[in-house]
């Protein structure tokens, strides 16, 4: 399915305005992507936790920490294409560019799960 002028499928947010130099697009679509891949990471970090730590993390730590990487994975996932999204936008009418609201997400994420091991770690298996 094709718009006019050829140019594929757009978000109605992509449809007006001027079209920005293709190097700022492309460097928009290649944070988006990094953030995507920190997505992924977390999401491969909760599992690792819950597949092979086994014992050494008791499971009333490692499970609420594995659910904590798995929620911050998703919401930072969303995150990321509202960002990408939104970078778009504001290229294409001249606006100043947002906040980036996901670095504040993941440093409170990643802080909590910090916590979260460091009282696994000094705690033990005993918990």
């Amino acid at each position: 399915m094709t718009t006019q002028g050829g140019q594929g499928w757009r978000p109605k947010a992509l449809r007006d305005g001027r079209e920005p130099d293709p190097r700022f697009t492309l460097a928009n679509e290649r944070t988006f992507l990094a953030w995507i891949r920190t997505s992924l990471g977390l999401v491969a970090g909760a599992v690792a936790l819950e597949a092979f730590v086994g014992d050494q993390i008791a499971p009333v730590i490692r499970t609420p920490l594995a659910c904590t990487l798995l929620v911050l994975a998703a919401i930072l996932a969303v995150v990321a294409f509202r960002r990408w999204i939104t970078i778009e936008v504001a290229m294409r009418h001249d606006q100043p560019l947002p906040v980036p609201q996901a670095s504040i997400l993941l440093v409170i994420g990643i802080a909590i799960g910090a916590v979260l091991l460091i009282v696994a770690v000094l705690g033990g298996t005993s918990l």
